[in-house]
């Protein structure tokens, strides 16, 4: 509580801020935003996505559409109707990863990471509900926040003008699918109300290829719903909004015991001046999830473990201000906190399919810090500084364990409270000489071990993995240096090139192969790979980012390019491919997107080489009404097979294969 305490104090400080500044007789024009980027983010690698493209995909999904931003990529392949919800970690530039995101991703300037485990709950985004997403590669974003270790996805959320007065549709696709949205806006008085909300099922297909399925497998299949409402209103001199959204999934792993269950609810409110800001948020989250083991021939399932509770909880604030200094100088100071805590509740160690053991692991932990960026104009010469100083702790940590039928507790340890510093930053620098803007940049991150990765073990098939409570904090430090080109008003092209150190990263390292008893998850089979999460010396990656867009008319495309080169000494880090392209071409309610993902491995051994995919997506609407659309949609037209991870005993299991849909929505404006 003393940090809620702190977050109000920081959102009730902002009047005091907005009395320094000499008073405005102009009255506040009411828009929903925060304040505006400073100047200097123009010397960095920054691609938007407008939000007529984040609700054109085939899929609908938001993690489909970020992914028109070459190299951001999630642990896995698979999006949030298939994939384990603990696999979607967000990361930029071949960082690899071990499901917590290494990006830092805000809607509306409140972080969005799992409390406890640093995960992204896609299902809880409609792209309908947003007006754009901000993709800043490289790290060190010191306004945005901490956690900015490979970069930021900034969303936020639409106006009335964007939204429409009803928007409504609702679609039939492959498997019995059934995906219904409504949005909606009015304007009342000085603000406006918004509301978004989706209902989605699916039968699902069966994870595992063809060719390694047995008895034991079956199709996977979805439910999730989310609600948001969002107010906005003028206060005299301050705006003020008010966010509250809820999400609840459930999804199936495609064998017996591994149905997965994720609840959410959100609430915020922040003050926006002409010159200041201030934000307050909760997060609270429950989940739980079922694990199994099947044997060889894949015709046995027997439940290992039962993830049967998740509580966490994410609360802060932040308070900013740009001080008027004029003379082509722009600075925004100020500070924030972000409080988490969470505790994992499970059943395990089965015996005759019945729990004998139950484990309960976690803790908290509370970054605050302060922050200051600057930026410089003058003529084509745009300069960029900031910088940020974080204090972090890591408090009440425990892992025990206890036999169900009673007695004295197996394991009871509590780990030692640690704190420390950070001090991170970024300059840059970007020159414009007619159509053509040169930048350069340089900077430093970091991202805090989450509470999963600190506490909790756990197990994927026969593999298992231990946690590591004395884990550091990951540090990057990174340039880059890149062109803009505007030949003509409607083509805009970007390249940049970057070399990134990150140090202490962490990753579930491999130990040892089974059999044996390991610890921390004890007993590993001989298909099993016994890892443990550590901090890893070096990763070095250096690559080159391309992006291009197209607008004329009805007519536009957009394509991006990456290419990352990233080594652990010799090897590749585990879910990372060294190419992604992404290309979408869009015409008179027509629209074709292509994207291609190179191979990656599955392992840090390098040893379960998943292959690489190309994948066609298309999309048509067909106008019967002036508000009456009807609309024909495909995913992975051609069917093609993404590999989305490998098993111990070289089992496959793939993403998304085709699936088609149908639908009709209607625009009231």
């Amino acid at each position: 509580m003393k940090c809620a305490g702190l977050a109000a104090g920081l959102l009730f400080a902002a009047p005091a801020l907005a009395q320094q500044a000499p008073p405005d007789p102009d009255s506040i024009v009411v828009t929903g935003h925060g304040l505006a980027p400073p100047p200097g983010d123009a010397a960095y690698g920054i691609v938007t996505i407008e939000r007529e493209r984040l609700t054109g995909t085939a899929s609908g999904r938001l993690e489909d559409a970020l992914r028109d931003a070459a190299g951001l990529a999630q642990f896995r392949r698979s999006d949030s109707r298939s994939a384990h919800p603990t696999s979607q970690g967000v990361t930029l530039r071949g960082l690899g990863g071990n499901a917590s995101s290494r990006a830092l991703l805000l809607l509306d300037g409140v972080p969005q990471a799992d409390p406890f485990g640093g995960w992204v709950a896609f299902p809880a985004y409609l792209p309908e509900r947003l007006a754009s997403a901000r993709i800043i590669r490289g790290g060190g974003s010191g306004y945005a926040g901490p956690g900015a270790l490979a970069g930021t996805v900034e969303l936020a959320s639409g106006s009335p003008a964007e939204l429409g007065t009803l928007n409504a549709s609702a679609a039939y696709g492959s498997r019995g699918s059934l995906d219904a949205r409504a949005i909606g806006a009015a304007e009342l008085g000085g603000g406006f109300v918004t509301f978004a909300g989706q209902v989605a099922r699916g039968d699902g297909f069966v994870p595992v290829v063809a060719e390694d399925r047995g008895p034991a497998d079956r199709a996977a299949p979805y439910k999730q719903a989310s609600l948001a409402l969002r107010a906005v209103t003028d206060l005299g001199g301050a705006e003020l909004q008010a966010n509250l959204s809820g999400f609840t999934d459930r999804r199936d792993r495609g064998v017996a015991f591994t149905r997965v269950k994720s609840d959410g609810a959100d609430a915020s409110i922040r003050l926006v001046g002409r010159h200041w800001s201030a934000l307050a948020y909760l997060q609270t989250r429950s989940f739980a999830s079922g694990f199994a083991s099947i044997n060889d021939a894949r015709d046995t399932v027997a439940a290992t473990l039962d993830q049967y509770n998740v509580p966490a909880t994410g609360i802060g604030g932040r308070v900013e201000a740009e001080p008027q200094i004029g003379g082509g100088i722009t600075l925004r100071l100020g500070g924030d906190v972000r409080r988490v805590s969470g505790r994992t509740q499970e059943l395990f160690t089965y015996v005759a399919g019945v729990p004998t053991r139950s484990r309960v692991a976690g803790g908290e932990s509370m970054t605050l810090g302060g922050f200051a960026d600057a930026s410089y104009e003058a003529g084509g010469l745009t300069l960029s500084a900031g910088g940020r100083l974080d204090h972090w702790t890591i408090a009440n940590g425990s892992l025990v364990e206890r036999p169900l039928a009673g007695g004295a507790a197996i394991t009871d340890t509590r780990f030692a409270d640690r704190h420390g510093w950070e001090a991170t930053g970024r300059i840059g620098a970007a020159y414009a000489l007619g159509a053509v803007t040169l930048r350069a940049a340089a900077y430093r991150g970091w991202r805090l071990p989450t509470l999963n990765e600190l506490y909790r073990p756990f197990r994927a098939g026969a593999d298992a993995t231990a946690a590591n409570a004395a884990l550091n904090p990951e540090r990057l430090t990174g340039i880059e240096a890149g062109i803009d080109w505007r030949p003509a008003p409607q083509l805009t092209l970007r390249t940049t090139i970057y070399w990134n150190r990150l140090t202490d990263g962490i990753a579930n390292a491999f130990v040892a192969n089974g059999p044996g008893a390991f610890p921390g998850v004890g007993f590993v089979s001989a298909a099993g790979v016994y890892r443990q999460r550590r901090n890893l010396p070096e990763l070095v990656g250096k690559g080159i980012e391309l992006d291009a867009r197209y607008q004329a008319g009805r007519f536009s495309s957009s394509a991006s390019y990456a290419y990352v080169d990233a080594r652990i000494g010799a090897l590749q880090p585990a879910q990372t491919a060294r190419h992604h392209a992404s290309a979408t071409l869009a015409w008179a309610g027509v629209l074709v997107t292509a994207r291609y993902d190179g191979p990656q491995f599955e392992d840090d051994q390098n040893l379960r080489r998943l292959k690489g995919a190309l994948t066609l997506d298309a999309a048509a609407a067909l106008p019967l009404t002036p508000a009456l659309t009807l609309e024909a949609r495909a995913e992975n037209l051609f069917d093609a097979r993404i590999e989305a991870g490998i098993s111990g005993p070289g089992v496959i299991e793939r993403a998304s294969p085709r699936t088609l849909w149908l639908g009709l929505r209607l625009r009231l404006d």
